[in-house]
């Protein structure tokens, strides 16, 4: 069963799945980072997850590559601003500098959620 297409939501889920949902987990990951770098890799590989979840809300992988590239934008702004406002040691290795978590990730979010698409296009041509 695939999610349905971002587009048939109102603009209020739209906003919420876009925009909220990436900032708000990629917060809870940076206060990760300062507690269990453990936690911090796990709230990683479910991140992916969410970039490829987010990716079958879409029927074309060039606009899951756009949703995906936000969100790895997002996420990452919400990484960093929630550690540096706990001000405390990260618990796991981060690039340096830090900012080069921006290309990372939103090169990782663009590759997810075009991924994700394709595979919603190719389920959607199978028989």
């Amino acid at each position: 069963m695939l999610p349905p297409l971002l587009h048939t939501r109102s603009a209020t889920a739209e906003f919420i799945s876009v925009i909220v949902v990436p900032v708000a987990f990629g917060a809870l990951t940076g206060l990760a980072l300062g507690w269990s770098e453990s936690l911090y890799l796990v709230l990683l590989v479910l991140g992916v997850l969410g970039g490829i979840g987010a990716g079958l809300e879409h029927d074309a992988p060039l606009d899951g590559f756009y949703r995906g590239l936000l969100a790895g934008l997002l996420f990452t702004t919400g990484i960093l601003v929630a550690h540096g406002l706990a001000d405390v040691e990260p618990e796991a290795h981060l690039p340096d500098p830090e900012t080069l978590l921006f290309v990372i990730n939103g090169f990782l979010g663009a590759a997810f959620g075009a991924f994700g698409a394709r595979l919603r296009v190719r389920r959607e041509l199978s028989p």
